[in-house]
């Protein structure tokens, strides 16, 4: 039974939660989403530091001469208190004596041979960073289901912490199907097929949050189709099957798993391009199958594989799903039966669709940046757009 493209949606977002927690080095966790709440292991700054270059004073020497009683740098140990008289001469990022008052930036300062004039005024603000003042031991910087920026990266070292608590990501197989296909640059038959397809779920599945444990090209021979079928599900959380989705005589997407028992979650959805996806499961792996046009693969590797790598890798799965109102420039295609996906181009913030819209136009989809979501005839919906 061809299923709406609604509901299809909606049970594979019902599978896409997100995998078990791993801890990982800092430095490898960047767009990573946090497992758990990241604590600060130590207060920032550790100490009262000076924000500006000048010299820590007591606000009673405001307008006095004073002798500067030494020089603090970044990383120094707390100087001693200050007293009546004297200042500190600081650097930004240094230590000041706890006692003081504020730091006169060392422009409002008239350096003399018996030391530093101070103004009489009271400067606006202490350029002083008091201990704690950013965060505190044990305080929460950052919650459950964040994803790890560059900015958030900063904030997880500066709280001392070299390994966080990650989701893991999903390891993701990609088997392309069929003898015509062969490797981009490679010599072949004057009608061979230069693999297209894997590159772009490739592509895909690492900038949704997952990694390719394998990727592999797969003539149309049951025995290695098998083969194949039992590595893939004994490393991986998702199996991509390009090809081989539809009734063909030589289409085995689906009866390569027949010897692992494969359940389908649904097959054939009602949409254009791409009617022959279908979703599966196997042990602990799901499987989509994409079709083997190029365009129709990468459209519902978009509409679904996109959204299923982001919710098991942690995201909520809509971050990949993230529809906005369009207007198209021009005319709107007449409504089908199915909800069509068109391929269009930003220009002067409208839409303009793709002159070619085949299912087999490479050119077109290379040069797409938005695909256009038209629903079927007889529902109220608007068109709408995603991000390619």
């Amino acid at each position: 039974m061809m299923l709406e493209f609604e509901t299809a949606l909606k049970l594979l977002l019902s599978q896409a939660q997100p995998l078990e927690a791993e801890r990982v080095p800092l430095e490898e966790a960047c767009e990573r989403i946090l497992a758990s709440d990241l604590k600060a292991l130590r207060a920032s700054p550790a100490a009262s530091v000076s924000a500006m270059d000048g010299y820590a004073i007591l606000d009673q020497d405001l307008g006095a001469t004073l002798s500067v009683a030494g020089e603090s740098f970044a990383g120094s140990s707390i100087p001693p208190m200050l007293t009546a008289g004297t200042c500190m001469r600081v650097f930004t990022g240094a230590p000041v004596p706890p006692n003081a008052d504020r730091v006169v930036v060392q422009e409002m300062v008239v350096k003399r041979p018996e030391g530093a004039a101070m103004p009489l005024a009271r400067p606006r603000g202490d350029h002083i960073r008091r201990a704690g003042s950013d965060f505190t031991p044990g305080e929460i910087l950052l919650a459950r289901g964040a994803a790890l920026t560059p900015q958030a990266m900063v904030a997880a070292a500066a709280a001392d912490h070299d390994r966080v608590e990650v989701v893991r990501r999903p390891r993701v197989a990609i088997l392309g199907t069929g003898d015509e296909l062969r490797p981009p640059g490679a010599p072949g038959g004057a009608l061979s097929v230069p693999d297209s397809v894997t590159y772009g779920v490739m592509g895909l599945v690492q900038r949704y949050g997952g990694d390719v444990c394998m990727r592999s090209r797969l003539p149309d021979r049951p025995d290695i189709l098998r083969q194949a079928a039992m590595e893939a599900a004994a490393m991986s959380d998702v199996i991509v099957v390009t090809g081989g989705a539809s009734v063909g005589e030589r289409d085995f997407a689906k009866s390569m798993f027949d010897d692992l028992g494969m359940e389908i979650l649904f097959s054939k959805v009602a949409i254009k391009p791409g009617k022959p996806v279908w979703l599966g499961r196997v042990r602990n792996a799901l499987v989509v199958g994409l079709p083997g046009n190029p365009t129709s693969a990468m459209v519902t590797a978009r509409l679904f594989l996109a959204p299923l790598i982001a919710g098991l890798a942690g995201r909520d799965p809509r971050y990949a799903l993230d529809w906005q109102a369009a207007v198209l420039d021009g005319e709107t295609p007449e409504r089908g039966e199915r909800d069509l996906f068109l391929r269009a181009t930003r220009r002067n913030g409208r839409l303009q669709l793709a002159g070619n819209q085949d299912s087999g136009a490479q050119k077109t989809l290379g040069q797409s940046e938005v695909l256009v979501w038209l629903p079927r005839e007889g529902t109220r919906h608007g068109c709408r757009s995603l991000r390619l």
